[in-house]
């Protein structure tokens, strides 16, 4: 599918295309209201309108994410509403399916604060920049998910296993919700994780010469009522 993507939007790849076939193998049931958070283009969100969601909601703290994601929608004809801002705060109501390809890349302190003080296509980093430990909005999004959720809803998020599946797990379940890994994929370091080999070999979070990762899909659902 092509898309409208200007300078500093992240584009579509690998976990984008995992994050989508765990979606058309969950199912979009017709009528659903949908969630699309960290829409970056839109390409999720508009696959769910296609799939069979009636009330479709995409989120992005980028503006020209925001942009790109509503002329999509427009240019293919699909009603999908997109807001600016953080996921919290521009999400209201439940949702039957959730999808989010959060920022999870771990990242020294020290450059996550030059992609924030950053203008610009510059700022792109907050795209995939996550704290120390990868985690700083994968956390937010599991301590919310019981309450964005519908009964009977599902929620797909999609991360580097660098970024600790079980941890992801362990606090959607401890919310309540049933949880489990349902896809993975490993592939090469991008630019990013290359850049950053050694720090992450200091951390800890790599073993010495890991040039590879794991991405993971992990499925929350919700009990219907009753």
């Amino acid at each position: 599918m092509w898309l409208l993507r200007p300078p500093g939007v992240y584009a579509p790849q690998g976990d984008t295309h995992l994050l989508l076939g765990a979606l058309r193998h969950v199912g979009v049931p017709s009528g659903s209201r949908m969630l699309d958070i960290c829409t970056g283009t839109g390409l999720v969100a508009l696959t769910g309108a296609c799939l069979g969601a009636s009330d479709v909601h995409a989120v992005d703290l980028s503006a020209r994410a925001v942009m790109a994601a509503r002329w999509n929608a427009r240019l293919r004809g699909v009603p999908v509403t997109v807001h600016r801002g953080d996921f919290l705060d521009r999400s209201t109501g439940r949702f039957d399916v959730i999808t989010a390809n959060p920022p999870y890349v771990p990242c020294p302190d020290r450059e996550r604060g030059l992609a924030r003080a950053a203008r610009g296509a510059r700022r792109s980093g907050r795209a995939w920049n996550a704290g120390e430990d990868g985690r700083e909005c994968l956390d937010r999004l599991c301590e919310a998910a019981p309450r964005l959720l519908a009964p009977g809803g599902v929620m797909l998020i999609v991360h580097s296993a660098l970024s600790g599946p079980h941890r992801t797990l362990g606090q959607l379940r401890e919310g309540g919700l049933e949880a489990e890994v349902v896809r993975r994929s490993r592939k090469p370091f991008g630019p990013v994780l290359r850049r950053r080999a050694a720090w992450l070999e200091e951390r800890g979070l790599i073993e010495p010469g890991q040039r590879e990762e794991e991405l993971v899909v992990v499925r929350a659902d919700l009990a219907p009522r009753g």
